[in-house]
């Protein structure tokens, strides 16, 4: 595991931004990544879109979702307009390497052809397909990409994408299961607030009570882990993790 730890979550990003750009610099094939929501992407975004637009060759990208609300893709909450607004059109990113969770079709069915989309795109290993990069946050409550605490089966589902459900507004979305995260070579989670330090302590400190929560079960294979964060959300991190 690696621990990468910055003052604010414009550094978190900008160290991640640096951390791609030398990764997929030693990539000679395409690669496949799954991008999350939430506010430290978003930042990032604008970071790619702003300095990195003529740095990296998105041709090589294809950019999928880690999970993505069921909702219009022109809709304020929808994963993929986040990314779209402040990324993908600006930056220029070729249409036909953007695969889109369409949040608009009925949830279920999605899910299922979804998955069948990204078998068709990745690489399979021990029955699953690889991301090469997966970006996942997490939410004060431990959860990460939509599997909840209410949901931890989705860790174990069968299928590489399922139905979840927000545990408070009841909303419907589309998540990449336990076992997809778990089977990318690279998995970074970008964490920032002081309302997700007590999570991210319990889960890297490996404490008691830790694997209630969905993050903590991030644990790739075959890849590596990262957990990028700032000094609040690492507040309780130990120094010999």
């Amino acid at each position: 595991m690696h621990i990468h730890i910055a003052d604010t979550p414009g550094q978190v990003a900008r160290d991640f931004a640096e951390f791609f750009e030398k990764w997929l610099a030693e990539k000679k094939e395409p690669v496949n990544i799954a991008l999350s929501g939430g506010s430290t992407p978003a930042v990032l975004f604008r970071l790619w879109t702003e300095e990195y637009q003529d740095r990296i060759d998105w041709e090589k990208v294809h950019f999928f979702w880690g999970d993505e609300r069921c909702v219009p893709p022109d809709d304020a909450e929808s994963n993929f307009k986040m990314a779209d607004d402040l990324f993908l059109t600006p930056a220029g990113v070729p249409s036909c390497n953007v695969h889109r969770l369409r949040g608009e079709l009925p949830a279920e069915a999605e899910a299922g052809r979804y998955g069948e989309e990204i078998k068709e795109c990745l690489a399979m290993k021990d029955g699953w397909p690889v991301f090469d990069l997966i970006m996942l946050g997490m939410g004060g409550d431990g959860h990460t990409a939509s599997i909840f605490p209410h949901q931890m089966e989705l860790l174990k589902a069968e299928e590489v994408c399922a139905l979840a459900e927000h545990p408070v507004s009841g909303q419907e979305r589309v998540t990449l299961t336990g076992h997809v995260l778990n089977n990318a070579r690279e998995v970074a989670f970008l964490v920032t607030g002081q309302s997700k330090a007590e999570k991210v302590s319990a889960i890297l400190n490996k404490a008691p009570g830790a694997a209630d929560y969905p993050a903590a079960h991030v644990q790739p294979t075959h890849g590596q882990l990262h957990w990028f964060m700032d000094q609040k959300a690492a507040k309780g991190v130990d120094e010999k993790v």
